[in-house]
């Protein structure tokens, strides 16, 4: 069970670093809205712009610390739960502004990874 952890640890670290660095400023079919960037996104969304900076950051912060987990795993835990909460907010805002179900997709990705790991880290 330890290695399907590790596994879904690498797997959520580099979605969303690739999703905030690589990707913050780049058009995806995974947008909320109409959006082509982060900011838009956040703009479709009704939230203010200073809202991506502190989402950014705790993602970001997410990603190091489910890596950082691979040899320490206590940071496991928090980091999946903290991971859970912003993907739950991140499929409530899809449902906010009534985008398709594929829109989703990822977020629901991310929140299953992220119990996975609460599941295998608790258990």
């Amino acid at each position: 069970m330890h290695n399907i952890i590790a596994i879904c640890q690498v797997i959520a670290a580099v979605g969303l670093l690739n999703v905030w660095v690589l990707r913050f400023g780049r058009s995806t079919s995974y947008r909320g809205g109409t959006a082509q960037t982060m900011r838009e996104e956040f703009a479709a969304y009704g939230l203010p712009q200073w809202f991506v900076y502190l989402i950014g950051t705790l993602k970001i912060g997410v990603a190091l610390a489910l890596l950082a987990g691979l040899w320490f795993p206590i940071v496991v835990i928090p980091a999946a739960s903290l991971l859970g909460a912003l993907m739950l907010g991140a499929l409530a805002m899809h449902i906010k502004i009534r985008d398709p179900l594929r829109k989703s997709f990822p977020a629901l990705g991310m929140l299953l990874l992220a119990v996975t790991m609460l599941g295998g880290s608790i258990g």
